[in-house]
């Protein structure tokens, strides 16, 4: 019943507004108080700070900086795969997709149209394809990187709500992770297509490229597009992509053809960066 009151309270909260306000905090150069909100986040959610390039809470300037805190060199290993996890946090689904669509949690679906914007062309290219959802709780490393070699060619931004994205609100919000305000970037390979899908939540004051930077805000109401036809983005497995800034969920999309996951993989088990996700025998 607690979960449920949670997920119905978040249709009251003004979401858009206290995420506003968290994005101004957390890029405040507050000082002493920076740094004790840091040290009480650390404790609140037991955040392993043994693994940071720098494990000096009171050197980040602000709560944004700790919180998009690099590794030290070596923390996350890159397996022999042809597709690694690309960040550190739990599994939300992974599978296939049914024609269009694709899996949230029991009872719910949602298109691969919705959710990367409408573009029903784009979509398409994915039909009874394979899907991973994966969740990056608030004690996780923030960046993004590459689960393959990927050429970037569209990046679309889509607005939208601003639900949690905990595993309760994807139990409870129909169609969540096309409801939520997203960042689609679409990546071409030597093997197809592929999408990598930054999903924002509450708190989250912003989703960041290494190409773009910070792409969210400004937030309005209108669907926003960039094309890298004319300058290519290119980027190898295991590079940086992105970080959110105040944590979220991936969701990855691949095109039809027999990819087999890690048979350790399965609904709500811990994983890493670097770790071996998936193969194609079409890679090898």
């Amino acid at each position: 019943m607690s979960n449920r009151l949670a997920v119905l309270a978040q249709y009251l909260i003004p979401k858009q507004a206290l995420t506003a306000w968290a994005g101004q905090i957390a890029r405040a150069r507050g000082g002493k108080m920076t740094t004790r909100l840091i040290q009480w986040f650390v404790r609140r959610y037991g955040v392993n700070m043994s693994e940071a390039a720098n494990p000096d809470l009171a050197s980040y300037p602000t709560f944004n900086d700790f919180f998009t805190r690099a590794l030290k060199d070596g923390a996350r290993p890159l397996e022999r795969a042809e597709l690694i996890c690309p960040v550190d946090g739990a599994i939300s689904q992974f599978g296939a997709i049914e024609c269009d669509q694709i899996f949230q949690a029991k009872g719910h679906h949602y298109s691969s149209t919705a959710l990367v914007g409408g573009d029903a062309a784009l979509a398409a290219r994915f039909q009874d394809g394979s899907f991973a959802t994966l969740y990056l709780s608030p004690k996780d490393y923030h960046r993004i990187h590459m689960p393959c070699d990927g050429r970037l060619s569209r990046m679309i931004h889509v607005p939208g709500e601003l639900f949690s994205v905990n595993p309760a609100t994807a139990r409870g919000v129909p169609g969540l992770f096309a409801r939520n305000e997203r960042v689609v970037c679409v990546f071409e390979s030597a093997h197809g297509p592929w999408l990598l899908v930054l999903v924002g939540a509450t708190i989250v004051g912003s989703m960041a490229t290494v190409w773009h930077g910070v792409v969210n805000p400004p937030r309005g109401g209108q669907l926003r597009e960039w094309r890298y036809d004319e300058a290519p983005v290119l980027l190898r497995q295991g590079q940086e992509m992105g970080r959110f800034l105040l944590g979220s969920t991936v969701v990855m999309l691949f095109p039809k053809g027999p990819l087999q996951f890690n048979p350790a993989w399965s609904p709500g088990a811990a994983v890493r960066l670097g770790q071996a996700m998936a193969s194609r025998p079409a890679f090898t």
